[in-house]
């Protein structure tokens, strides 16, 4: 696969040796983050299905209306909302997937928020 910078190549590269190791089942689906420069995705996935089970955006109309707030508030609330679907779906524990992301700043917001929803990682 040919990528353009270096930067988004390192990216891939940790990507790939993570996802070596982590795995989502159905009683353990795995909670994946994509962070654009303005956005935050999560999604919760089950690997053995290839099924997404819940997903959650900073698009979604709950967290915009929120007004006027900094990216990594807007991934808490992200975190939160996936949790709060999640549990409606009956899923207590997930393994986190940072998706060759740093763990810190909107990532690891995320990540809290998801905790502080109730959800396990």
């Amino acid at each position: 696969m040919a990528v353009k910078n270096r930067k988004t190549a390192r990216r891939q590269k940790i990507k790939r040796r993570i996802r070596k190791k982590i795995k989502g089942t159905t009683e353990s689906p795995r909670l994946s983050v994509y962070r654009s420069n303005k956005e935050i995705y999560a999604q919760i996935i089950d690997d053995d299905n290839g099924k997404t089970l819940v997903s959650a955006s900073s698009r979604e109309k709950d967290i915009v209306n929120k007004g006027d707030i900094n990216k990594s508030e807007k991934a808490k609330l992200v975190g939160a909302a996936v949790a709060e679907k999640a549990t409606q779906a009956e899923i207590q524990h997930v393994v986190f997937d940072r998706n060759g992301y740093l763990y810190h700043g909107r990532v690891k917001a995320l990540a809290e928020g998801a905790r502080e929803g109730g959800l396990k990682l």
